[in-house]
């Protein structure tokens, strides 16, 4: 017998259980929300917010059991609060494969104007939003974040070129500084725009502590600061 005959026939109909167990028989749609979900549930929880573990490691296939192969994005939606700050919460809005008009930042802003403790917005779009859309946002009194759902497919921080990098506390900053005799300004600088920046939520002054780790190098720490 052909050694790849339990595999497949000359036509390549019959797949064996080694390559069937690769094949995803479900929607593009449903995994492609399932990795953003996962990926925002992460990051919430690398910003200090209650995410309990068990919403994190949902499989794919209990994803889709709960919310389908085509899933209604409003049942997507994540309100979590912070563990150490219960004024901080956010909320977290699957903004579906429509083009992200101003009637609809409207609507969403009128809908959250009255939402006790909640302070923070976090959009993931799959299509562009209109000038006037922004223009809302970037005038309402919401910390308003936006994420391409491309860009959480993959959670960046996992990667393992990535180094490891931790918040520092005001306090640790300013001993930093006074430490080595520096203002904010002398340190290496990161952008608010940076891909890890937007991962932690990073606001302008804030100081990371970054530290590399290889065979060759070991472990080498810097810091950097956010502008």
């Amino acid at each position: 017998m052909d050694v790849y005959g339990s595999a497949m026939d000359v036509d390549g109909d019959n797949f064996g259980t080694c390559l069937t167990s690769f094949v995803d028989n479900g929607t593009v749609e449903s995994h492609r929300y399932f990795l953003a979900r996962r990926t925002i549930l992460e990051m919430l929880r690398d910003r200090g917010f209650a995410i309990p573990n068990s919403e994190i490691d949902i499989t794919l296939q209990e994803f889709r059991e709960k919310f389908g192969q085509r899933p209604d994005v409003e049942r997507l939606r994540i309100i979590a609060m912070h563990r150490n700050d219960l004024t901080n919460k956010v909320l977290v809005i699957f903004c579906g494969p429509n083009s992200v008009r101003v009637n609809f930042i409207r609507s969403i802003l009128a809908q959250i104007m009255n939402k006790e403790s909640l302070n923070r917005l976090i959009l993931v779009i799959e299509n562009p939003m209109t000038s006037q859309a922004t223009k809302v946002l970037e005038g309402s009194s919401f910390k308003t974040e936006t994420f391409q759902i491309t860009d959480l497919l993959v959670n960046i921080t996992k990667h393992v070129l990535k180094p490891k990098h931790e918040l520092l506390t005001k306090a640790e900053k300013e001993k930093l500084l006074k430490k080595y005799n520096l203002e904010d300004k002398q340190l290496p600088r990161m952008s608010q725009k940076d891909a890890i920046a937007r991962y932690y939520g990073l606001e302008k002054g804030q100081v990371v502590k970054v530290t590399y780790s290889s065979e060759i190098i070991e472990t080498h720490v810097t810091y950097r600061c956010v502008w």
